[in-house]
């Protein structure tokens, strides 16, 4: 079967080209993982993974917007398509929604990272990746105590987790000793993972060309090609490709290409940062993933360096210009270098023995999307058989 992935689906198109179909890949990037994959803040959490929509989160949304150093901002813009995201997402704050959302979505989750622990014994995959679990950090006793509903989830589902006090979560990262009093606890998932996003991509990206599957790089996606009630192909700025099935893996680019054949998907794309740096000194290195619950900030060790990945909710996303590299646009961005560097370091876990100015950082503008697991609408004749759906990055 002749198949097309549009977008960034790498993983996609490897494991269709090893059941044996011919595979092309179109993106109008130059390479792979140049996009959401390149810089994101590399965890494997399939025991994190929980919906941003949850009780209390229009009360804490407005905390976080009076915080100093915000994780969320909203630009109040007359965008409809955002304003329908958001009431679809209030009106998944309940008990029962998240509950629901959530254990529809650490299953899909464990299923995943296992399938990627298959693929790194069957290929010797390498990309800076740890199997050491992550540490989600409170600060604050009710922080801790508001953890029962995603306890439950993991215990339902069979996750391995631990609550832990200073003394425990010192034992998992013996960095945190030297600011230990900042946290009252923390929540332990030994079987998640890290690894460099970028570097993964890249290498399954050589594999499946192996493989035989076709990469056309820069290559603009326009339409899709609707005929006799079936997807039957895509209109590029290459012309038009034919295919038998279309996976469509193009982030928050989605809903655009979707809503001419009558399919409406609930995705709207945030924005967020990340800054690698050099480790220095590894005793006030982590060793895995720690995440600080207050300040949305994860902190990654991969390899010999450390990612920050400030989940910055900016609900408003504005695009680089077509002739700048998104990897240097946040640098002029008003949310730029030395704003993201003051975040990390107003909110980083371990101490800094050097400002992060001093060193030769990197810093990532990320573009994401948040799907809910909510039903999808389209129109009776939507042409639906013949795609697939895979929006990517689902909540972070």
């Amino acid at each position: 079967m002749k198949v097309l992935v549009l977008g960034g689906g790498v993983s996609v198109a490897y494991y269709l080209a090893r059941a044996g179909h011919e595979v092309q890949l179109v993106d109008r990037q130059c390479g792979p993982a140049l996009e959401t994959s390149f810089g994101n803040a590399g965890e494997v959490s399939p025991g994190y993974s929980a919906p941003w929509a949850g009780p209390g989160v229009p009360i804490k949304a407005i905390k976080w917007m009076l915080m100093q150093h915000s994780p969320l901002v909203i630009w109040p813009i007359l965008d409809p398509a955002m304003w329908r995201w958001g009431a679809m997402m209030l009106a998944n704050c309940t008990h029962k929604a998240y509950a629901l959302n959530k254990s529809r979505m650490v299953p899909i989750a464990e299923y995943s990272r296992d399938c990627l622990k298959a693929l790194r014994a069957e290929t010797a995959i390498a990309y800076d990746d740890r199997e050491q679990g992550t540490l989600q950090l409170f600060r604050t006793q009710q922080q801790l105590d508001s953890i029962g509903d995603d306890v439950a989830v993991l215990k339902q589902y069979g996750v391995p987790f631990e609550v832990l006090d200073r003394d425990g979560f010192c034992k998992v990262e013996p960095a945190l000793r030297l600011t230990q009093e900042k946290f009252v606890g923390a929540l332990r998932l030994p079987g998640d993972e890290t690894g460099d996003c970028f570097k993964f991509t890249c290498r399954l990206a050589e594999m499946a060309t192996a493989l035989g599957v076709k990469f056309r790089w820069n290559t603009r996606i326009e339409a899709l090609q609707v005929g006799g009630g079936a997807i039957t192909g895509v209109h590029t700025d290459a012309g038009l490709l034919r295919a038998d099935r279309v996976v469509l893996a193009l982030g928050s680019h989605s809903p655009q290409l979707l809503a001419p054949v009558g399919v409406r998907i609930p995705v709207y794309p945030v924005k967020g940062y990340s800054i690698t740096v050099p480790i220095t000194d590894a005793q006030y290195a982590p060793e895995s993933t720690i995440m600080d619950e207050t300040h949305k900030v994860a902190v990654t060790r991969l390899g010999d360096r450390i990612r920050v990945g400030i989940q910055k909710r900016n609900v408003r996303v504005l695009d680089p210009p077509e002739d700048i590299d998104h990897r240097t646009w946040c640098f002029s961005h008003q949310f730029g270098k030395f704003r993201i560097i003051q975040s990390a370091q107003n909110a980083i876990t371990f101490p800094i023995r050097q400002p992060v100015r001093d060193t030769a950082a990197q810093v990532t503008f990320l573009k994401n999307e948040i799907p809910f697991s909510m039903r999808t609408r389209e129109r009776r004749d939507a042409p639906t058989e013949s795609a697939a759906i895979s929006p990517g990055h689902f909540n972070q």
